[in-house]
């Protein structure tokens, strides 16, 4: 995959690299001859931004993504650098490029062929090397459907032939283990799981385990020696300082950029709400952001204005609630936008866990006790549950997906989840309401008794 991952960029810069030497570095156009130094740090630099691109929209990870997703991200990829790239030659040729533009879009073009054929290509190798490994599913108490259901989605990784309970019996367990060549462990007791896990290295067969919430904060843990005995630390401090100050800058400057440039779009939606229905143009909420302090949510507002008139409930798929206008917004996300007002106050940051209305997050709390964990960072307008979760994951998932970004906090990490909240804002599965027989919120170990209510739900 390495090999394959350098292929493509090989190609992609060689392509590069011909454009300029035939199209763009001539004295008609710059005005003057590249020595040849300077040829090679061009197409070096050239490279070097479709690595980061790629790396940032997760462009290389044929197998562990689906082939959509794959293709997405290298979509993105390559008009991204080849976006930066034009405005890098512009400042070359001081702006003497603007004219030539075709050669760089017959460039794009080329290369979006060059990656398309890749994904396919590479995913074919990738399967026939890595053939779904036929897997037995252990499970306790807990429902193991949501968990096989979800598993189901990926029959090019995963073939789960077997599903055995816990209860009948660790060693009767351990005998059918061995007839597979993958293990699945489901939520289960630490002590039994650690049996299963050592039994599994013992063998050498490959384990998955759902991880518990002191797993996602053990993983972080920096690997100290006392002598002769090794120890982990974790601070559970949240962001440090540095890293504060950091994303506060960025948030500050990235709304602000954002809200200009978006403005004559937040106008638009503005008035198409208020031509509707004459309603008001913004919904307040009260959420939670850092430390449990509460702050007015801003949104637009997307459904009718008595909307909340029978009590507040949590919006399923073809609510009559939502407005014609709200049901676009929403599929888009575009009625987060407003939140970008509550990132210049300080309340929120581009990227956190999506903020909880205090009474709901009251109610989680009562089943699942770790759930103020995920406010020792802001709120964000995007977040790592909203990227790689769903409208409707349950609230213990989302527990687990904040505390991993929490845990695992870096600048980077931030911007991939930018990143590829762009590519998911059309997704269908990430933007869906819950289905009318879900009564609940279930946490799969937690069972929530109440439905999360809100009149614009983004959770």
């Amino acid at each position: 995959m390495f090999l394959a991952s350098v292929l493509v960029i090989g190609i992609q810069t060689a392509n590069f690299a011909y454009v300029w030497f035939t199209e763009y570095n001539f004295r008609q156009v710059i005005g003057s001859i590249y020595w040849r130094r300077g040829h090679w740090a061009l197409i070096a630099l050239y490279a070097l931004i479709a690595v980061l691109m790629s790396k940032l929209f997760g462009a290389l990870k044929v197998g562990y993504m689906r082939v959509l997703d794959v293709i997405i991200s290298q979509i993105l990829s390559v008009l991204l650098t080849n976006m930066i790239a034009y405005i890098q030659l512009s400042l070359i040729g001081r702006w003497k490029f603007l004219s030539h533009i075709r050669p760089m879009i017959a460039l794009t073009g080329v290369n979006l062929v060059i990656v398309l054929v890749w994904v396919v290509f590479t995913r074919w190798i990738y399967t026939v090397i890595y053939p779904p490994k036929r897997s037995i599913l252990i499970y306790d108490s807990h429902d193991p459907n949501r968990l096989r259901n979800n598993l189901s989605t990926r029959k090019d990784k995963y073939e789960i032939n077997e599903a055995v309970y816990l209860g009948q019996g660790v060693d009767y367990i351990k005998e059918r283990i061995l007839l597979y060549e993958s293990v699945i462990l489901g939520d289960m007791p630490s002590h039994e799981r650690n049996l299963f896990v050592k039994f599994c290295f013992d063998h050498s067969i490959r384990c998955y385990c759902s991880p518990k919430i002191s797993d996602i904060m053990i993983m972080s843990s920096e690997k100290i020696h006392m002598f002769d005995t090794p120890l982990l630390l974790f601070r559970n401090r949240g962001l440090t300082v540095e890293q504060q100050f950091l994303k506060r800058l960025f948030d500050i400057v990235l709304s602000l950029i954002l809200l200009v440039v978006l403005s004559p779009l937040l106008l638009v939606i503005a008035l198409l709400i208020k031509a509707y229905d004459g309603g008001p143009v913004l919904y307040r909420q009260k959420r939670l952001t850092k430390d449990g302090q509460i702050f007015d949510i801003l949104k637009f507002r997307s459904m009718r204005v008595d909307s909340e008139k029978n009590g507040a409930r949590l919006a399923k798929k073809h609510d009559d609630r939502i407005t014609p206008v709200g049901r676009v917004l929403r599929k888009i996300h575009f009625d987060e936008l407003p939140q970008l007002i509550n990132i210049l106050h300080g309340e929120m940051s581009i990227v956190g866990p999506r903020p909880e209305r205090p009474e709901i997050a009251a109610e989680y709390e009562k089943e699942i006790p770790e759930f103020p964990y995920r406010l020792k960072v802001k709120a964000g307008l995007t977040g790592y549950a909203q990227v790689y979760g769903k409208y409707n994951t349950t609230p213990y998932d989302k527990l687990k997906l904040d505390l991993t970004y929490i845990e695992n906090y870096s600048f980077f990490l931030d911007l991939q989840l930018i990143a590829t909240t762009a590519k998911i804002l059309f997704q269908k599965e990430n933007t869906e309401g819950v289905e009318e027989w879900q009564k609940t919120a279930s946490s799969g170990r937690y069972h929530i008794r109440t439905v999360p209510s809100e009149e614009d739900a983004d959770e």
